[in-house]
């Protein structure tokens, strides 16, 4: 039976878990972080990501959804008060009826598969949590088999890059490497075409031919890509745009050119 944890006070595990929120160092030092949300949590279990606990309101009824969780899980069942509960859902509307505890991944490139059709994604440098997950979501709809994250960049597992992604970091392999070089060999390895995004390409992304094994490369959002990214890149593209606005958030701007992909590829779905 799965273990099962009474927490009525700011103990030291539970502070352990607070930190979690906010602390990226100890994120990465325990293997841990917190999943907030209906869709997120649910996606988890769907994808058979370890999940360590599942914290609960002692003092309220839960609904069939949270119940039915705490009761099917194998993971550490740990009830507290509402009060406490609310402090580990960070900066959300509504005091959360759930939060998961769960394992960070191995930062290993072969998590991600390519076949004869491959799509990936890469980031430059990201410094916004939000950007993160909104294109992991945007690789995951649109049939990207991973994300890559290089750099200095946001963390992965930020609360905000998890509720960002709605669930879908759950679903495509999200890895970080430092090292440009080791990623750009790692894609030639696997016979990618390495296409950059840049206001200032000189084909349109509607003009370029996404059909064959791509990684799709976007900067970072202040400065765009590194310049080792612009020489590793075969090709730089540009998304057309109209009206008053300078430019897209990179957010916006990669899930556009993941969007042309699909189209081109006649919107084909992962199984």
């Amino acid at each position: 039976m799965p273990q099962r944890l009474q927490v009525s006070t700011r103990n030291a595990r539970f502070q352990q878990w607070e930190a979690l929120l906010v602390n990226r160092n100890k994120r990465h030092r325990t293997g841990e972080f917190l999943v907030h949300g209906v869709r997120p949590i649910t996606m988890a279990v769907a994808h058979r990501w370890p999940v360590h606990a599942l914290l609960y309101a002692s003092d309220r009824q839960l609904s069939r959804w949270a119940q039915a969780l705490v009761d099917d899980s194998t993971a550490q069942r740990v009830a507290m008060t509402s009060e406490l509960l609310a402090e580990l859902g960070g900066k959300d509307a509504e005091p959360p009826e759930l939060v998961a505890v769960a394992a960070t991944r191995a930062d290993d490139l072969d998590r991600i598969s390519v076949d004869d059709h491959g799509l990936v994604v890469v980031f430059d440098r990201p410094t916004q949590p939000g950007n993160l997950g909104t294109l992991v979501r945007s690789a995951d709809a649109f049939g990207a088999t991973g994300v890559i994250v290089t750099g200095h960049a946001a963390d992965i597992y930020d609360p905000r890059t998890v509720r960002a992604s709605t669930g879908s970091l759950f679903a495509v392999p999200t890895v970080h490497a430092g090292s440009t070089h080791d990623v750009v060999a790692w894609l030639r390895a696997h016979r990618l075409h390495l296409v950059g995004t840049d206001e200032s390409g000189s084909t349109r992304i509607d003009q370029h031919d996404l059909t064959r094994p791509t990684a799709v490369v976007v900067g970072n959002e202040t400065s765009g890509l590194s310049a080792a990214w612009r020489d590793a890149c075969s090709d730089l593209v540009s998304i057309p745009i109209g009206g008053a606005a300078s430019s897209l958030n990179v957010a916006s701007a990669g899930a556009v050119v993941l969007y042309e992909a699909a189209r081109q590829r006649g919107f084909a779905t992962r199984e």
